[in-house]
């Protein structure tokens, strides 16, 4: 499971030995032996020789496994991906993640979805799961409001470990502690991607924030971890390996994978900028007052990537993405 002291413990490697692992013993045999997966990597030479953040499109559970191992065998850089923190429920695949050289993100329907179930022993209804984040969006603005009639009493009434941090009904209301805990996981999700960035790692990010086979519009973690690190962010197209990886097996089917770069947006160049000084990343307060900003930030990385990937992988007519939905998402 994912939670504060979990989130603490990790620790990234400048050259993580899980992936050098998972590299020689796993992929190497899987791409290099016939009948071959083909990895192309068009357009390298736009990376600066500096650590970047990567934003690329993610077409399946495992588009990121050929791209690392290309970019690591061919140019000898490593790299630390964002991956959603459901992956962490089990055991030995949050073991696994830890080893790899993952950061595992954080967000409130996560922390909604992962304390509701624990202490009542079922994921949300969908009318539970929107009175949550209301109550939650309103306590993080600063703003009293009374939890709908549709909230189970247990939940705001029981004394428990939320994921780390003890909530006392008795001291503080549950939004507020929900929303503090949410705040320090962020923080300390902040300081791995500082880590990586204090490594030479390259920082892989998919900010569409699920699979989707299309492009759809981009969230603005992206953003904020961009300025707050005043790194370069190099738009990377993949296509082909949702047909190389069609389910959920680990292993790869014979075929290409092409991955396109484009022009690194540098601080200088980007259409919009908030300078790491004039806010906290991930809090409310930083996205109430730069949203316009953040969001203006990854549209324009997403419509640099939409010419990088192929037809099937461009934005569809309304945008919006092919992903799971619901609480599915966060467990």
């Amino acid at each position: 499971m994912l939670d504060l002291p979990r989130l603490s413990r990790i620790r990234l490697s400048a050259r993580p030995r899980g992936q050098r692992v998972v590299a020689l013993a796993l992929l190497g045999p899987n791409y290099e032996l016939p009948p071959r997966v083909r990895i192309d990597l068009e357009g390298a030479h736009r990376v600066p020789d500096e650590p970047v953040i990567f934003a690329m499109n993610h077409t399946d559970r495992f588009n990121y496994w050929p791209f690392q191992y290309a970019w690591w065998r061919r140019h000898g850089r490593f790299t630390a991906t964002w991956v959603k923190g459901k992956y962490y429920e089990n055991e030995w695949v949050g073991r696994f993640m830890e080893m790899t050289n993952n950061i595992p993100t954080v967000s409130r329907g996560y922390l909604i979805t992962k304390d509701f179930l624990a202490t009542l022993g079922r994921r949300p209804a969908n009318e539970e799961y929107a009175a949550l984040r209301a109550l939650i969006n309103a306590a993080a603005q600063g703003e009293e409001a009374e939890p709908d009639a549709v909230i189970p009493s247990k939940l705001l009434e029981t004394p428990r470990d939320m994921l780390g941090r003890r909530f006392e009904p008795s001291r503080e209301p549950y939004a507020v502690a929900l929303d503090e805990l949410f705040r320090a996981m962020m923080r300390q999700f902040t300081a791995l991607n500082r880590e990586a960035a204090d490594l030479g790692l390259d920082i892989l990010i998919f900010p569409q924030g699920t699979r989707s086979i299309r492009l759809s519009r981009g969230r603005v973690g992206l953003s904020q971890i961009a300025m707050h690190l005043e790194r370069p962010v190099v738009p990377v197209g993949c296509s082909g390996s949702d047909l190389v990886y069609p389910g959920s097996l680990p292993v790869a089917r014979p075929g290409r994978i092409t991955y396109r770069f484009g022009e690194a947006i540098h601080p200088r160049d980007a259409k919009a900028w908030v300078d790491r000084a004039e806010f906290e990343p991930f809090t409310p307060e930083a996205e109430r007052e730069h949203q316009a900003s953040f969001q203006t930030y990854v549209d324009d990385v997403m419509d640099r990537i939409e010419p990088l990937v192929d037809a099937r992988y461009r934005f569809s007519e309304d945008g919006e993405s092919e992903g799971v939905e619901g609480t599915r998402r966060f467990v």
